[in-house]
């Protein structure tokens, strides 16, 4: 008889972990534990090795930080994000942290055992209201100006990457925060970070790192 999939759920409320474990008990899952922490979802997977561990985004702990340790020390554990955010730097940075999936809690319960078995098949599961903007991250050929694998860009969060690339497309930093809706204050902020992050010092030097690293 098929092994039934082993599965951890983390999510720091309570009532939605209930939700998810009656879901997907009721299509044969096993539901072998509940954290309700980024670290203790992380410690939990590299320990007991689920076959699928379901993370909140935007839980203690930070759940993006969970998906990268789970990928990089368990990489036989897939991770999945199930989330309340459609923001694109948490969708792409779930994903460049190892992710195989990206699932919204708006998404019809009922799909979602479907979609947690299409992502253990090696199917990517993101719900289709974000699936455009996957394709489109990839169409736009500003978007491939760096490696995006590389290791310096894989230091980047989703906006800080777009935007020193925009800054090395020619862009003006007030320019930069008009097409972001972003202040001028917070692209400095940004800029910042990525130079603190890239360990360099000015803008230049980062756009340089990232073109040849």
């Amino acid at each position: 008889m098929e092994q039934p999939v082993r599965v951890l759920i983390a999510d720091d409320h309570a009532g939605v972990r209930q939700r998810i474990r009656q879901t997907l008990t009721a299509a044969g899952f096993d539901v072998t534990a509940e954290v309700a922490t980024a670290p203790d979802a992380a410690s939990a997977a590299i320990a007991e090795r689920p076959d699928l561990v379901l993370l909140d985004v935007h839980m203690p702990g930070n759940g993006i930080q969970a998906a990268r340790r789970i990928t990089a020390e368990a990489p036989d554990v897939t991770v999945i994000m199930l989330t309340q955010s459609a923001e694109d730097e948490d969708l792409f940075d779930s994903l460049r942290a190892g992710a195989a999936g990206y699932v919204l809690k708006s998404t019809d319960p009922a799909a979602l055992p479907g979609a947690l078995r299409r992502a253990l098949a090696g199917e990517a599961a993101i719900s289709p209201g974000l699936v455009g903007r996957v394709l489109d991250e990839f169409r736009n050929p500003r978007q491939r100006l760096f490696a995006r694998r590389s290791p310096a860009a894989a230091k980047l969060s989703a906006r800080e990457w777009e935007v020193m690339s925009m800054l090395a497309d020619g862009r003006t930093t007030d320019e930069v925060a008009k097409a972001l809706f972003l202040s001028p204050t917070t692209v400095r902020v940004h800029v910042s970070t990525v130079l603190r992050k890239l360990a360099v010092k000015d803008r230049e030097s980062a756009i340089r790192l990232l073109h040849t690293s």
